[in-house]
């Protein structure tokens, strides 16, 4: 039965009170408004689905984010509480005064549209809203912060951008190798020949420790990477020589089990060794434009569906996760297929 008070300071405060439930409660300005609420939520409680929005109607966007910041994201990779960190500066900018409660699929939509017209990729605004996303589903599952349904659920994400497919032209992979041999430090040239022979992504090379490379099996063994499963990664004869080239480099201090290794950091533990500006600067020696760390692993891949290995034996080696990860590869196998059926 709800009862109706006016309170002194000139709102009218409705209270419903049921056995075996706890009495709920909620201050309008009219009364009208507090007899159409208890009515409402009478019947939500006496059919079983009533929930409390009141946690999610007092708790902001901002608020919401700087949990979530605080118990969710330490438990994901560093590199990506990095990112999630940029994000979430972003909403906090854009939609942190909303409550749980009030933002809407509409606001969501405006969000998005924004950010699209200031130039931003699709990639940088889908990951925007899959934070946003995972905010209220944990909201809702863990938080019990009483959202009747996530508004992510019906918004329609930027399609994807087309997946760079950047390779290595002619004369440019013996220029590239040039310029970052003649580096004066010789980890740069390694790094690179690493990532063009084996395919492997630059974190996993540069955080690349001793005890994971085993020459006699012809392999080195990856557990932290970007999709969180490790994997075994074989070696051709160019990646063994470049790790054989490596092990014998004389300067090697002992305080770290890093393959590339930089100076001490503040807390005197060594860093990976920072590749970002001594790359830049071996593509502008190179002549070489348009061309990122990345592609290295792109050109890796391709070569290897050229040398004919399968779809599962490719994913194997680079660790993509779906055939769809591998479907922009595909291409290079028919193309190859041309040429072996020319003379039939």
């Amino acid at each position: 039965m709800a009862t109706f008070t006016f309170t002194p300071s000139g709102s009218w405060k409705a209270i419903i009170r049921r056995t075996g439930t706890p009495p709920v409660a909620k201050t309008f300005r009219i009364k009208r408004d507090a007899e159409n609420w208890a009515r409402v939520t009478e019947d939500e409680i006496i059919r079983g689905i009533y929930i409390s929005r009141s946690h999610s109607e007092r708790t902001t966007i901002k608020k919401a984010l700087e949990r979530y910041l605080k118990e969710v994201t330490p438990t994901k990779k560093p590199s990506t509480q990095k990112s999630e960190k940029y994000r979430a500066q972003i909403l906090f900018k854009r939609l942190g005064k909303y409550s749980l409660a009030t933002l809407s699929a509409k606001h969501i939509a405006k969000f998005r549209d924004d950010r699209l017209e200031e130039g931003k990729s699709p990639s940088t605004v889908r990951l925007e809203l899959a934070l946003l996303g995972h905010l209220f589903t944990v909201a809702i599952k863990e938080w019990g912060m009483g959202i009747v349904y996530n508004p992510m659920a019906n918004i329609r994400k930027p399609t994807p951008a087309k997946g760079r497919d950047r390779r290595l032209e002619f004369g440019e992979e013996e220029r590239l190798l040039v310029a970052c041999k003649a580096h004066s430090n010789p980890m740069l040239g390694w790094i690179v020949q690493l990532a063009l022979y084996t395919g492997m992504r630059h974190g996993e090379i540069v955080n690349l420790k001793r005890n994971q490379i085993n020459l006699n099996k012809r392999s080195i063994h990856l557990t932290d990477t970007k999709n969180n499963s490790s994997r075994t990664v074989p070696l051709s004869n160019k990646a063994i020589t470049v790790l054989k080239e490596v092990a014998e480099y004389p300067v090697r201090p002992i305080d770290t089990g890093l393959v590339f290794f930089g100076e001490p950091g503040r807390a005197g533990v060594r860093n990976p060794y920072t590749t970002n500006r001594v790359w830049e600067a071996a593509l502008k020696r190179a002549g070489i434009k348009e061309f990122r760390f990345h592609d290295l692993r792109h050109e890796a891949t391709s070569r290897f569906v050229e040398a004919g290995l399968s779809d599962l034996e490719v994913a194997s080696i680079t660790g993509h996760k779906s055939m769809q990860m591998l479907k922009r590869y595909t291409h290079l196998r028919s193309e190859s297929l041309s040429d072996k059926i020319a003379e039939l």
